[in-house]
């Protein structure tokens, strides 16, 4: 990047694109994480397939994933856990 500085959010957004997905924001950051990718994709695949293939380029690494959920589509999942938690038997509780 100091070799030859460039804006990066045009590769970011090709390569999420060719996958599948769609790019809602691309940062730079500091600290921990070099940059911050917030996309969306109709199947986790997509999103995945995008970083997998700049992964195996080198030059990114230690890539992090985090799904969210609105309040809605959590709160949905949640009704599906508690109905599934009775089908669940701790270990060693008979």
């Amino acid at each position: 990047m100091l070799g030859a500085p460039e804006d990066r959010e045009t590769a970011v957004r090709k390569v999420v694109e060719a996958a599948g997905g769609k790019v809602i924001s691309f940062y730079f950051t500091t600290g921990e994480t070099d940059f911050l990718l917030i996309s969306e994709a109709n199947e986790a695949e997509s999103v995945i397939a995008s970083l997998m293939a700049v992964s195996a380029s080198g030059t990114v690494s230690n890539v992090i994933t985090v799904r969210a959920w609105t309040g809605a589509e959590f709160k949905g999942i949640a009704e599906r856990a508690a109905g599934a938690a009775s089908a669940y038997r701790p270990p060693a509780k008979r």
